[in-house]
């Protein structure tokens, strides 16, 4: 009877300590997803300035595109 109350109490020991470790894992966890989320804005408000440039450069291509191809008809209809 000894011997099963000493692995109870084993068992008991072990658990709180796992409860102990697992408190101080979720501890840090929160301390590191606050710079992940500051990380994650930085990264949104750079796409967000990419995206308006983007535009400009697929108007302006759209543009040049437009020009090479009045410049190809006006070189075939000199021929």
């Amino acid at each position: 009877m000894e011997q099963e109350t000493m692995f109870k109490e084993i068992m008991n020991a072990f658990k709180l300590h796992s409860e102990h470790i697992g408190q101080k894992f979720d501890k840090r966890f929160d301390e590191m997803d606050k710079p992940f989320d500051k990380l994650e804005t930085k990264i949104d408000g750079i796409r967000l300035d990419l995206t308006e440039p983007q535009k400009t450069i697929n108007f302006l291509l759209r543009k040049v595109t437009d020009h090479d191809e009045k410049l190809l008809e006006l070189s075939q209809q000199q021929k």
